[in-house]
């Protein structure tokens, strides 16, 4: 069997691809490509192939789209489940102590040593809701 039988038959009937073959054959892949394209069955086997790529490459991107939905719907259960506790949170409790609120608005507040107090930052004051403490004790 000469090299380009060889080659004819990797190609079509095992189908294996150019740099397949010129691995196994320990030839150059232009000659290859060469080869096959010189064969009649050469365009029907390259829209064949390019079919198969199509629907593998169709297949992955579903299982990818997939993955994401299935992960954006556990995000979502997740978000659900903290918004239900907030609410509830929320709900149940009519206010919220002021050192719970300057904990939750630390960025606000500037500690004072001499009084031990926090206090509203300056740059702060004119941003601010006038039912938030300008001044929290600290125990």
């Amino acid at each position: 069997m000469s090299k380009k039988d060889e080659i004819i038959t990797l190609y079509f009937e095992k189908k294996m691809s150019a740099i397949e073959i010129s691995r196994k054959v320990n030839v150059v892949q232009s000659y290859i490509t060469k080869i096959i394209k010189s064969d009649s069955r050469y365009d029907i086997e390259k829209q064949r192939r390019k079919s198969q790529t199509k629907k593998r490459h169709n297949k992955i991107n579903r299982e990818n789209m997939r993955k994401v939905r299935e992960k954006n719907a556990i995000d979502n259960e997740c978000l659900k489940l903290l918004l239900y506790h907030d609410s509830y949170e929320l709900s149940t409790k009519k206010s919220i102590s002021n050192q719970a609120f300057r904990n939750w608005n630390s960025s606000i507040y500037k500690f004072h040593n001499e009084n031990s107090e926090y206090r509203v930052k300056d740059d702060m004051l004119n941003k601010i809701c006038y039912s938030v403490p300008k001044k929290i004790k600290w125990k």
